[in-house]
């Protein structure tokens, strides 16, 4: 290694031992083994897209309702199912309903019933048969620190597969590692028996009363020798029934005794001396298939229902906070007043109220502003009556106003002005929730309290509150590039009615029922993404690929002649293992699709080695398939279970990686955006913003995707690296500024020399950039909400050659500058 030039303030700082925060360098002594940097800012390789920084936003944990959307009620509708709650089981998500020895519950992404004894060693079988939904479910053992999300537990699993028709076994700890697979002949409409017998780490399984185990298992890798018995579905409809545990020489057969809740996302209000009933009513609801009835017969005290916001979580209200709100209601001979109120969780204390009269037997919407006197983090919303009789309660609305919301938009403005801190300058709008049968354009315009609810992926009680064009107006506000997802069963005519309302002139039909639902100037949408994730789960089964390919171009003919300047994404799950059948998808689509969607892995910090080796062959594949196709990527996902440090490395490879491809990549959207704290119900555990009802702020990927964004230049140079470090350098249009970004994946400080060529430096101060941790798991906290962020340091750099030093687990940008 030549000697390297050390600036005399650096010497300075060493020989006197000081040691500077964002100064990590060495003197060149300790280099002899370390990195070799080499950048030549002379030579450019190719542009990088200003819409690089993108994120993905959907409902999948409740980032909509309940998150940016201000929509303060959770159940608004009150088209939940009233639940059960048992007696010997705790459920895990799901709407499990039971009784003596059968229990069933709908399809569910995992979604479990646990027991409440631990068991070791024994025997445990259940009888089991599928519903109308038929996948994946069946029983879980040695269950241990159970929650909420398809794969938050430790245990064992013992399923059948309704569809490859299989028995497996496998095994969780808080993920899921597949152990043994077998072929079974099962009818899924029929019950079917599964056993399984534990002695000790050994685990045998066996199906329908036979004597033989069709999987043998010893478990030599940190076996789970304990815990509880529980059910799980994965995306099925079940039921089960004679759960029976032989250990210890005795036999439990637990029950499904519990008892009903009332009201599904709302509590009753009911005064010791009132006598009433709470009935889920389906007659003449004002929107939706049910209305909250409330039969308040005699006695005297308060009869209502109040509602705690997403999961009984609380609703944050100040000293001095205005919120507006309406409700629909409607009497039978009720001559009485309703009461609505903010209070205490309890209902001891009563922040604002306000009184409604003149309910008469048809329905009508009630606004009204509730200021509060005082500052609660978990209150309540309550809407009750002091007199018998009896009303109707349907679509309840509770939104701040002022400076909490989002300029001006009914959208909160903590969450939405940190969506903005991030640096977004892409956001898209899709993801499972809109493979949802019912998931419909037509359904999400107009008055928000008249459209219907549906069926929803992840939520099944989904409303239609917040929709595309309300995405489309956030990002308007936000200033971010929009894209969206659509059904891929949408009629070829309600696509091209959807591109004229988006886009269309004010005097074209579709146009003007926009205008007339108040944004008179078209969105100007760009990008439209068919589908989501297609023939993901239907691997072999290649109608399916015909099918989507046929849904596209009708879909695609339909929009484009309303707007021949639309960017139409393809959204059939890339498979490279598979390119006879993505050859004919490609050749299907192509000259029409614009994009293909890819979706990354970014759990490990070293993810975009899995996009350097796929995304090239990609573009490889469709350059021998026509020379001349102009169908480039978008990366529309970046999945993930994690949202600590390894998360926030795995997305600045991530990046590195797209950096390196050039403009065949538009952009990289790391999902998901937002999610409530302690609130996963599904296991994608992978927000970059997280949030209460009273806080927001930055997960460690927040802070790797605010750095790069904040330090974009257009154009990618040479570089050169030996070593462990992950490296990219980009230059701006002038050729004045010059930015490297380093991802250090390793837990040990990497030591580099660095070498710049065409970039003849007239100020020696470079900024500094860094975020790093001492582990991979670390995350941030509402109570300490800043303790993994970026540090910005100025540092003294003098000539062409100089060494530095990157801490373990580390991204670093050095941002250098002609001026």
């Amino acid at each position: 290694m030549k000697p390297q030039k050390i600036s005399r303030r650096i010497k300075s700082v060493l020989a006197k031992g000081v040691i500077l925060y964002g100064l990590p360098l060495l003197s060149s002594l300790a280099f002899a083994d370390g990195a070799k940097i080499v950048i030549d800012a002379s030579k450019v390789e190719n542009h990088i897209s200003p819409l690089l920084y993108g994120s993905c936003m959907e409902d999948v944990n409740h980032e909509i309702y309940g998150g940016l959307y201000d929509q303060r009620i959770f159940g608004e509708s009150f088209e939940e199912a009233p639940g059960m709650v048992f007696k010997a089981f705790k459920d895990y998500a799901g709407n499990w309903i039971g009784a003596d020895n059968t229990v069933s519950v709908s399809g569910g992404e995992g979604v479990k019933l646990v027991h409440d004894q631990v068991f070791s060693d024994g025997s445990i079988e259940v009888e089991m048969k599928f519903g109308e939904k038929k996948d994946v479910a069946g029983l879980i053992v040695r269950v241990s620190d159970p929650g909420k999300g398809g794969d938050n537990f430790n245990g064992y699993e013992i399923s059948l597969n309704a569809k490859s028709k299989e028995l497996f076994l496998g095994k969780h700890v808080k993920d899921w590692r597949p152990i043994h697979n077998v072929k079974v002949d099962i009818d899924p409409d029929q019950w079917h028996r599964l056993r399984v017998e534990m002695s000790g780490s050994r685990l045998r399984l066996f199906l329908d009363g036979g004597e033989t185990a069709l999987i043998d298992y010893t478990d030599n890798a940190g076996p789970l020798l304990e815990g509880s018995v529980g059910l799980r579905t994965w995306g099925a409809d079940v039921s089960f029934r004679n759960l029976t545990i032989k250990t210890d020489g005795k036999t439990v057969t637990p029950k499904f005794d519990a008892e009903k809740t009332l009201l599904g996302m709302w509590d009753a209000i009911r005064d010791a001396n009132a006598t009433a009933a709470f009935i889920h009513d389906d007659s003449n609801p004002f929107n939706g298939r049910y209305s909250q009835k409330i039969e308040y017969s005699k006695g005297t005290g308060k009869v209502g229902v109040f509602n705690q916001s997403l999961n009984r979580w609380g609703i944050a209200v100040r000293e001095g906070q205005s919120f507006e709100g309406r409700l629909y209601l409607r009497g039978k001979d009720f001559k009485g007043t309703v009461h609505v109120a903010l209070q205490s969780a309890d209902g001891s204390k009563t922040y604002a109220v306000q009184t409604i009269n003149h309910i008469t037997g048809d329905w009508a919407k009630y606004p009204f502003t509730l200021t509060t006197n005082a500052t609660d983090n978990k209150a309540r919303f309550a809407v009750w009556t002091e007199d018998t009789g009896t009303f109707w309660v349907d679509q309840a609305v509770l939104m701040s106003t002022g400076d909490s919301q989002f300029r001006g938009l009914p959208y909160r403005a903590d969450i939405g002005n940190m969506m903005v801190a991030e640096g977004l300058t892409f956001l898209r709008y899709g993801g499972t929730m809109i493979n949802a049968p019912e998931y419909r354009f037509k359904k999400m315009i107009g008055d928000p309290d008249k459209r219907p609810p549906y069926v929803g992926h992840w939520y099944r009680w989904s409303t239609n509150g917040f929709g595309i064009e309300d995405f489309l107006k956030y990002c308007e506000a936000a200033k971010f590039e929009a894209s969206f997802a659509i059904n891929i069963e949408e009629t070829a005519q309600d696509a091209a009615d959807m591109v004229e309302y988006l886009n269309g002139a004010v005097t074209t039909q579709w146009g003007k029922k926009r205008a007339e639902n108040g944004h008179p100037e078209p969105y100007n949408v760009k990008y439209i993404q068919i589908g989501n994730e297609e023939v993901l789960f239907n691997l072999d089964d290649h109608s399916q690929y015909d099918h989507y390919v046929a849904r596209f171009n009708a879909l695609y003919d339909a929009m484009i002649k309303k707007d021949p300047s639309l960017k139409v994404v393809c959204a059939l799950w890339w498979r490279p293992e598979m390119p006879e059948v993505m050859e004919r998808v490609f050749r299907g689509i192509d000259g029409k699709a614009a994009y293909w969607d890819y979706h990354a892995g970014g759990d490990h910090p070293d993810a975009g080695r899995q996009i350097t080796k796929e995304i090239p062959d990609m573009e490889a594949k469709f350059k021998k398939w026509n020379p001349d196709s102009t169908l480039k990527c978008v990366i529309f996902e970046e999945n993930g279970n994690t949202h600590g440090m390894a998360r926030a490395l795995g997305h600045a490879t991530n990046l590195n990686a797209v950096r390196r491809l050039g403009d065949f990549i538009l952009t990289s959207c790391a999902a998901n955006a937002l999610q409530p704290y302690k609130q996963n119900d599904n296991g994608w555990d992978q927000g970059q913003i997280f949030f209460t009802p009273s806080q927001v702020w930055g997960m460690p990927p927040f802070y790797s995707q605010q750095m790069a964004a904040n330090n974009h230049l257009p154009l990618r140079v040479s570089e050169q690296v030996s070593g462990d470090l992950d490296v990219t350098a980009t230059c701006s249009e002038d050729g004045k500024t010059l930015v490297l970004h380093v991802v250090n994946t390793k837990k040990d400080v990497q030591n580099a020399n660095v070498e710049l060529k065409g970039f003849q430096r007239e100020n020696s101060t470079v900024k500094v950039f860094t975020l790093s941790s001492g582990s991979l798991t670390d995350v941030n906290t509402p109570e300490e909400p800043e303790r993994i962020k970026t540090r910005e340091s100025e540092v003294q750099l003098s000539g062409d050659t100089f060494d530095y030093r990157f801490n373990g687990y580390s991204y670093t940008i050095l941002r250098f500058s002609k001026q």
